[in-house]
């Protein structure tokens, strides 16, 4: 039983997901050491912080989702433990409030380190990920979701591992967030365009809800493509980390999730585009990450 337990919430934790929090540190901490500005313990305190962050914003969206009724039986992607009744409200709840509170634990170190900024920076993320589905006005459900995870994911993810590492902010490191950012984005976009039909009828205002799928199969090729030109951009701004840029490479890699994305509107189609795309996100951080070093 106890077994049993412990799988449903490692599902409600929703583990394919959390390389999206892993990958930013990831580059940070390349960056970093390349300028010889790296912390390790600072580096695994910030990845500590950002998968438990990501793993209490994945249990509020269960949450608040099953109360909106924005889950439901039809739905297309993979389980939602509240909703299918594996985990009560109640103890969702209480995971939540204790996961988040494990991060603001985590916190207090990288607060001693970096002083106020960190405070806003951890802060704003648990905030953005109670109020993505939760609040009178949540951001999933009015459109905003796409830009938040662009900013979080991206240049608050990648720009705070470097500062609570380097103590400072360059402009390459905020260039470099871009693409994290996109390509987290762009996991979300699947997402959204998986659950088009579903966030209609429940009154889920996504941006693909919005849009259609027209505007979001092209906003999934933008947000890939616009993530293999970040290290260009760094390359011709700098003239220096040549090698990084092989991370280039993710767009030919994308070449089958953008048939994928172009053609299919069922649900284990685009069950499958959402690890590709998590696939590309993998390939893209260790090839910056590698050709950064060199």
């Amino acid at each position: 039983m106890a077994q049993q337990k412990l799988s449903t919430w490692i599902l409600a934790a929703r583990p394919k997901t959390l390389v999206a929090s892993v990958c930013p540190v990831i580059i940070a901490t390349a960056m970093a050491h390349s300028s010889q500005a790296h912390h390790w313990p600072s580096a695994l305190a910030a990845l500590l912080g950002a998968v438990l962050i990501q793993i209490g914003t994945n249990f509020t969206n269960d949450y608040f989702d099953f109360q909106k009724g924005a889950d439901t039986p039809r739905r297309l992607g993979p389980v939602r433990v509240t909703q299918a009744g594996l985990i009560s409200p109640q103890e969702m709840k209480r995971a939540t409030v204790l996961v988040f509170g494990l991060a603001s634990v985590i916190g207090l170190y990288l607060i001693r380190r970096g002083g106020w900024p960190v405070v806003i920076i951890g802060t704003a993320s648990i905030l953005a990920g109670i109020l993505y589905t939760g609040g009178p006005y949540p951001l999933g459900y009015l459109g905003l979701g796409d830009l938040f995870v662009f900013i979080f994911f991206g240049p608050v993810a990648l720009a705070g591992t470097y500062y609570v590492q380097a103590l400072d902010i360059t402009t390459p490191v905020v260039i470099a967030s871009f693409a994290p950012g996109f390509l987290i984005t762009g996991i979300l976009v699947v997402n959204n365009l998986r659950d088009i039909d579903e966030d209609r009828q429940t009154g889920k205002k996504t941006l693909a809800v919005r849009l259609g799928r027209s505007f979001t199969r092209g906003e999934y090729f933008s947000v890939i493509g616009l993530a293999s030109l970040i290290p260009v951009l760094l390359y011709i701004r700098s003239g220096k980390h040549f090698a990084s840029l092989i991370a280039v490479l993710v767009i030919v890699a994308a070449i089958p999730a953008f048939k994928t994305a172009f053609t299919k509107t069922d649900g284990p189609s685009l069950n499958r585009l959402l690890a590709q795309t998590g696939g590309l996100l993998t390939i893209y951080s260790v090839l910056f990450s590698l050709g950064w070093l060199l």
